[in-house]
């Protein structure tokens, strides 16, 4: 039987709690504040701590690591669009209407039960229901995905998450057409207070930034270049439905049904980071599937 591993962490004085257990290399930020939350990291025996605490230097953190144990979720013969794998790393091109990873009453049909089928090892780093996952996409976005096929690359290509050292570029089409060619939406973000599904422009939340250019008007319409400088929750959609030109499709942040569509257009086009072993810097391209380009098409002018 598998046991929990301790490890023993020294407080610098300056750092978070959960910046702490993340330099340990062994866990992501998130995963840390997972941990922290679940009562695996004490200070003196106490675990009922924040992971935004700044313990005192010197200060003795215990860090217990649970043992994998048995995963409940299923490996499905499900396919799925492998763009290019090694021993490290693996880049899906995930349908959109694919939920992610498994969670409370969606357990199953989701890309973590397909790639648990069709990859052998995957980094465990991110907990029993999101085996692999470095990043994710919205159900209904399509495109681009890396995955961690181990806990050295999970941990080296959160870091790139982290640093914005990642370049992610997406295409979607908004409605109504657009005046400028480019532009920077500058809007901090935060959960919603009405409806804790969605996020919100909030000046109180966390920046988050998101560049974009024209690549032509549509019949009431624009197609867009996005890139997101931060990796908010929603913020491509958050971020455009505030300056007026929702996500086409989108029916949580624009119309409720859209006369153009009922899928959202939203596309994760390519992206661009450093292979976590060789140090190469790879970037990854597809195109828009044939459901995007059909309504993408019905809208030219």
């Amino acid at each position: 039987m598998t046991r929990s591993e301790i490890i023993n962490i020294t407080a610098t004085g300056t750092d978070r709690l959960d910046v702490l257990i993340a330099s340990t290399g062994r866990v992501t930020r998130s995963r840390a504040v997972s941990l922290i939350d679940s009562g695996f990291v004490a200070i003196e025996g106490e675990k009922h701590i924040k992971a935004s605490l700044k313990p005192h230097a010197g200060t003795q953190i215990t860090l217990t690591l649970p043992p994998p144990g048995d995963c409940d979720i299923q490996a499905e013969d499900i396919p799925i669009t492998i763009v290019y794998q090694d021993n490290d790393i693996a880049v899906i091109n995930k349908p959109a209407g694919m939920v992610v990873h498994p969670a409370a009453g969606n357990l199953t049909h989701t890309l973590v039960n397909a790639l648990l089928y069709h990859l052998p090892n995957l980094s465990g780093i991110g907990g029993q229901t999101r085996p692999g996952i470095v990043h994710r996409l919205d159900k209904d976005t399509s495109g681009l995905l890396i995955v961690a096929k181990n806990d050295a690359a999970h941990v080296n290509l959160s870091g790139q998450f982290q640093k914005r050292e990642m370049e992610k570029t997406y295409y979607a089409v908004v409605d109504g057409v657009m005046k400028a060619y480019e532009g920077r939406i500058d809007m901090p973000i935060k959960r919603s207070t009405l409806n804790r599904k969605k996020m919100a422009a909030d000046p109180g939340g966390r920046p988050s930034l998101t560049n974009w250019s024209l690549v032509r008007n549509l019949r009431g319409a624009a197609y867009v270049r996005v890139k997101p400088v931060t990796g908010r929750t929603h913020q491509i959609r958050v971020h455009f439905a505030a300056m007026h030109h929702p996500v086409a499709g989108d029916t949580l942040y624009g119309l409720q049904k859209s006369a153009v569509t009922s899928r959202l257009m939203l596309h994760a086009g390519s992206i661009c980071f450093t292979h976590p072993a060789t140090g190469e810097r790879l970037v990854f391209q597809v195109d828009p599937p044939k459901d995007f380009l059909a309504v993408l098409a019905s809208l030219e002018p």
